[in-house]
């Protein structure tokens, strides 16, 4: 019978989107995959879903759109990277029901967003921005009016996670009083202190930073109720997800003079490109600091998410490990010399572990190593054999009813 054999590294065709920082293809490079391209930039839906067409790992950053209709088109795909924090631009159900795991960065970049927080901050409490293009302009608005220091302000932190617990600490280290909310209980560092709701929070803090995921509570969150309990005079901060602000009612509280200025660096409709222009009711205002979504983008941070996706990508095309994924279930797993492993990805109905043992125990095939996990629709078992097993197994194994895919790594 056939041998079984898995697909050469140098065969596999990996797309790099975005601009991604060139150290993720080169660290692949370094590991046998060779056939990596690089794009600069987004694509049109239509040339993407072309280069989608033969591509088996596709990394992208926040612009790339992956709905269940480009999904759809790319029929090698095995795994996906987001070279970011956030994977709501992916279609997550729709990858795993494909049998495709995504993997994201969640902290390689944490240190940029926290350092941009603090210097938003300093440059709205010290009234830089119009300053700034005040003196741009030839004027000379030299005075202390509107200018305060951060000493003794009480920050008031919106998701004390990776990012927020490192605001909190270099907020803490410029003599700021620090307080805040997550619906998780989080261990504090330093001298943050939780506060019991978010109203509690915007009633007592000068200035207001968010650090929340996209989610269906966290969506329009800071709305005109809201952004109208923050305390008169204080600041906003929003370097999270551009759907937690209602900016509308953000600019309404500016006009009032019930803030006295915010930081956004992410929008609800964001450019896809240089040439697109910005659509907000926030541009024009010099009481807002506006930047295109940059709280991460330090060549630092770009180096570390590179390494860090790239790592999660070749772990699962190399051994099948799925530690990291947001959306499949998760599988750590060291090599197996001198067997097979073969994965099998399947809907998580009952019975299915029972007919894979039934095809690999009519083939007479000694397991030697065997691993399941399930994650909501979505079941993975990891299957180590004997290195005499041949292509019949394979083959049965696909045949099952409810097999997503399966793969044969080595």
């Amino acid at each position: 019978m056939t041998r079984l054999f898995s697909f050469p590294r140098d065969r596999i065709r990996v797309v790099l989107l975005e601009g991604i920082h060139p150290g993720a293809q080169a660290y692949l490079v370094e590991h046998g995959y060779t056939n990596v391209e690089l794009v600069e930039g987004s694509l049109p839906k239509a040339e993407l879903a072309a280069m989608l067409a033969d591509a088996h790992i596709v990394g992208i950053r926040s612009r790339t759109m992956m709905d269940k209709e480009l999904l759809a088109k790319a029929p090698k795909l095995v795994a996906l990277g987001c070279f970011c924090i956030g994977t709501n631009q992916v279609s997550l159900d729709e990858a795993a029901r494909l049998g495709v795991p995504v993997f994201n960065a969640p902290h390689s970049n944490t240190r940029s967003v926290a350092e941009l927080v603090i210097g938003l901050v300093v440059m709205l409490r010290r009234d830089i921005f119009r300053k700034s293009a005040e003196v741009h302009a030839g004027r000379w608005p030299k005075t202390a009016k509107g200018s305060h220091e951060l000493r003794g302000q009480t920050l008031g932190i919106v998701g004390y996670g990776h990012i927020g617990s490192q605001v909190s600490v270099l907020a803490e280290a410029l003599g700021m009083r620090v307080i805040f909310f997550d619906i998780q209980p989080k261990l504090p560092l330093g001298n943050a202190q939780p506060v019991a709701s978010l109203e509690d929070l915007l009633r007592h803090a000068d200035i207001v930073s968010l650090h929340v995921p996209e989610t269906a509570d966290t969506i329009g969150m800071m709305n005109e109720e809201r952004l109208h309990a923050m305390r008169p005079g204080s600041l906003l901060v929003n370097t999270s997800r551009g759907s937690v602000v209602d900016q509308d009612a953000l600019a309404r509280a500016l006009d009032r003079g019930h803030l006295a200025g915010a930081a956004v660096d992410v929008f609800p409709k964001e450019p896809r490109g240089a040439d697109e222009p910005l659509q907000s009711p926030l541009r024009g205002r010099r009481d807002v600091i506006l930047t295109p979504h940059i709280a991460g983008s330090t060549v630092e941070a770009q180096e570390k998410i590179g390494l860090e996706v790239a790592g999660k990508l070749m772990a699962y095309s190399d051994r099948g490990a799925t530690v990291g994924a947001v959306n499949f279930p998760e599988l750590n797993l060291a090599p197996h010399h001198g067997t097979h492993r073969i994965l099998h990805i399947h809907r998580n109905e009952p019975g299915m572990l029972q007919q894979i043992n039934k095809a690999v125990a009519d083939e007479n095939i000694n397991v030697l190593a065997q691993h399941l996990e399930t994650r909501g629709p979505i079941g993975y078992v990891v299957l180590d054999i004997e290195k005499q097993a041949s292509s019949r197994l394979f083959a049965l194994l696909k045949e099952i009813p409810g097999t997503v895919r399966a793969r044969i790594l080595y």
